[in-house]
């Protein structure tokens, strides 16, 4: 289960919350949520503090918002190694 909520927005800038883990049909849901705030115009922070778990989709998504100036703030450790561009690498 996931939980997406809005913590506020100010000057352009949205910061969005998720907790839980974010798999499955959850990773099309917060892409959904954050494609239609960036298409807004809106620079987009993501507060990663709650999240538990990333699946392999999950990894893919925030990697990818990542190159379109998304911030993603409070990762732990876990998500932090997960979203190394390493931890994809099969070898």
């Amino acid at each position: 289960m996931l939980r997406i909520s809005e913590n506020g927005a100010s000057d352009g800038k949205k910061v969005v919350k998720l907790e839980g883990r974010v798999v499955g049909a959850c990773v099309t849901e917060v892409q959904v949520y954050c494609e239609a705030i960036l298409s807004q115009g809106q620079r987009l922070t993501i507060d990663m503090a709650g999240v538990s778990f990333l699946d392999r989709n999950g990894v893919e998504l925030f990697r990818q918002l990542a190159t379109q100036n998304v911030l993603l703030s409070n990762c732990s450790p876990f998500l932090n190694e997960l979203l190394k561009p390493a931890a994809f690498e099969i070898q």
